[in-house]
């Protein structure tokens, strides 16, 4: 399995012409299942900052990749996930 930890891309808008900087933030976590998983969609689904997440349970790390805007970053994913009773860390390449 690729782990990558956090890069920045930049992503044209053509609609408007600008340009939005997406990155990729990746942690170890404790979840576990896709039940504990699930757990956390409403939280991520309606984060306005969060383009799109998941959970790899299979991996022995039950990584989490999340895809998200600028403004968010590995310390607002810690709380929030912790204040789910989830706990995380960064995962280092």
């Amino acid at each position: 399995m690729e782990l990558i930890a956090k890069n920045n891309v930049s992503i044209e808008n053509m609609d408007n012409y600008k340009t939005l900087s997406i990155q990729l933030l990746i942690f170890r976590t404790d979840i576990k299942t896709r039940k504990k998983a699930k757990m956390i969609k409403p939280l991520f689904d309606h984060h306005r900052l969060i383009n799109s997440w998941s959970v790899d349970t299979e991996d022995i790390d039950n990584v989490l990749r999340i895809e998200a805007r600028n403004g968010i970053g590995e310390n607002d994913i810690i709380y929030l996930l912790k204040t789910c009773g989830f706990h995380c860390e960064p995962l280092e390449d």
